[in-house]
């Protein structure tokens, strides 16, 4: 596999990292497909419980042995301590260690967003990366003016949920500096259609929709 190729996340196989922490991992199956490259990594997911014991009942049904450097952690984010979840599963301060919070904050409040990232902070060691995604304000404000907006939030209010916290590109570099953490990448729809839904032609073939963007940031 060419992991250069790989989204950022991906490339912790090249980085080294120590460990790496997952917030909100759903049925991310990262730790089962990379397993052979990072057996020597401690991965640990974060979850609320009912997801977490619906994924481990699919591990069991399709007869998928949960990998040996795999640790479930089950979290409220608006209600449980996070710092204290962590100290208990055995993830450790100051180690190099890949953050990624893949469709997450978006959904919290933004004093839990706060929390989280000065927790984050707290365990960061230098070189750490921390890999999260965010919807831009506007989409809050519902200025309806990016591609698949209005269709993306009827599909989040079907299901119950609302997007509670959103930023600017523009807060991004300030936002991260608060935390201690630099820019190291950030990629919006366009930059994510050039990479990966451009044509060998140079045709665009696919849209992404535009409420989202991507960051990358560094520990310090």
């Amino acid at each position: 596999m060419n992991y250069k190729k790989c989204p950022v996340q991906c490339q912790a196989i090249l980085q080294d990292f120590d460990q790496i922490l997952i917030f909100g991992a759903g049925f991310d199956s990262r730790a089962l497909r990379f397993k052979n490259e990072t057996n020597q990594v401690k991965i640990f997911e974060l979850d609320v419980i009912v997801t977490q014991q619906s994924k481990i009942n699919q591990y069991q049904r399709r007869n998928l042995k949960i990998p040996e450097n795999l640790t479930f952690i089950s979290i409220d984010f608006d209600k449980d301590s996070l710092a204290e979840k962590l100290d208990e599963s055995g993830f450790q301060k100051g180690l190099k260690s890949l953050f990624i919070l893949e469709g997450l904050i978006m959904y919290l409040q933004p004093e839990s967003v706060g929390f989280t990232f000065r927790t984050i902070q707290n365990y960061l060691g230098k070189g750490s990366w921390v890999v999260f995604d965010s919807v831009h304000d506007s989409v809050l404000q519902h200025e309806k003016k990016r591609y698949g907006e209005d269709g993306i939030v009827e599909t989040v209010s079907k299901a119950g949920e609302r997007w509670n916290f959103g930023l600017n590109q523009d807060q991004i570099v300030r936002f991260l500096n608060e935390y201690g953490m630099d820019l190291k990448d950030q990629k919006n729809s366009k930059d994510l259609e050039k990479d990966y839904f451009t044509s060998f032609n140079g045709q665009t073939v696919g849209c992404v929709n535009g409420t989202h963007f991507l960051v990358t940031a560094e520990c310090r």
